[in-house]
């Protein structure tokens, strides 16, 4: 009993009791280093404390482990195997640690850069995916394990894995080929084929997520929108024309119409927001003579696509009123009908 106690239970109590001391050292310093990031302007301090909050656990737990076993008078077949664990759990932890910092200070780089590159959730897998896969390959050559025929083996093994997943690698290599384009973009705002249009949210290696006005959420496959007819109201910049047609009484002077428009647009340029000056509001008599109206057409510049509802809107309000106080008439569709008796039609 004293022999057991001795090869199993202190070694055991001593790692455990060194565990609960380094998690609560932890503790207090991820604690003092919180308040201090708390104090400095960049946000470098915060990621990198951020990715080693969790591999700091498991780098706790290997120390307990190896304070342990050199108070252990084990065999040295089993030492040698808990050495591995602890090599596993090292090269575990680091890989984690490595993949979380990689990915964040590459999503803040590109967001405090202003780089044209999405910060999707696809490129942020990749990253990490990458890193990932170099820490299991360490973790077997730590083990002993020979890569050369396992890097064989999966080659054989993606034939069949390829033509399983056929669907699931299309959409990866199209979200992959759309992040490469730039031509849809995290943060545009766009109209699929099928009519749906809103902000696109993120592109995952297997769908993009496009929010809709109303806020709801359109869920198209990158296979499906590498295909479709994309409408991208972003590009090549946000700034883009708002057309309001305008009719007008036949009995009205197109000169005035002209400059009653161009009038109250330039007018509302500031008071309405996302209502854009430069270039200049323009009118043209286009489409021209309709069958009730003089038909005219305001041409303007907004800040972005939304911006057009609130513009339209209060835009409309004043050429109303404009109209009203000028005494031009705005016409409604009418039709004269010939009424014929039927003794007309005998002759």
């Amino acid at each position: 009993m004293d022999i057991h106690l001795k090869r199993v239970l202190i070694p055991a109590a001593v790692a455990f009791v060194s565990v609960l001391v380094l998690l609560a050292v932890r503790f207090v310093l991820f604690k003092i280093l919180h308040k201090w990031t708390s104090k400095t302007k960049t946000r470098l301090d915060n990621i990198i404390i951020s990715s080693l909050r969790l591999p700091s656990i498991y780098w706790c737990t290997a120390i307990s482990i190896y304070i342990g076993i050199a108070m252990s008078e084990m065999p040295v077949k089993y030492i040698h195997y808990l050495n591995e664990g602890i090599d596993i759990i090292i090269i575990f932890s680091i890989t984690i640690a490595v993949a979380n910092l990689s990915g964040k200070l590459f999503r803040n780089y590109v967001e405090s850069s202003n780089l044209p590159i999405p910060t999707t959730g696809l490129a942020y897998g990749i990253i990490k995916g990458t890193i990932y896969i170099i820490g299991f390959l360490i973790v077997l050559n730590v083990l002993g394990v020979s890569i050369a025929p396992l890097l064989t083996a999966l080659g054989v093994g993606g034939l069949a894995v390829a033509l399983a997943l056929q669907d699931t690698l299309a959409n990866l290599f199209a979200g992959i080929h759309i992040l490469m384009e730039k031509s849809i973009r995290i943060g545009d705002f766009v109209k699929l084929e099928s009519g749906q249009e809103g902000y696109v949210e993120d592109i995952t290696w297997r769908t993009t997520r496009v929010r809709m006005l109303p806020n709801n959420t359109v869920i198209i496959p990158n296979n499906t929108l590498a295909k479709s007819i994309v409408t991208n109201y972003y590009l090549p910049e946000k700034r883009m024309s708002l057309l309001i047609p305008v009719g007008v009484s036949y009995a009205s002077d197109p000169e005035k119409v002209e400059e009653i428009l161009i009038d109250e647009a330039k007018k509302s340029v500031g008071e309405i927001p996302g209502l854009l000056g430069d270039p200049e509001p323009f009118v043209r008599f286009i489409p021209g003579f309709g069958n009730s109206s003089l038909d005219f057409t305001l041409i303007c510049q907004v800040q972005e696509f939304v911006d057009q509802y609130l513009a339209q809107h209060e835009l409309r309000k004043r050429i109303f009123k404009r109209f009203n106080k000028e005494g031009i008439e705005i016409p409604f569709p009418h039709r004269t009908v010939y009424v014929r008796e039927e003794k007309d039609w005998k002759k």
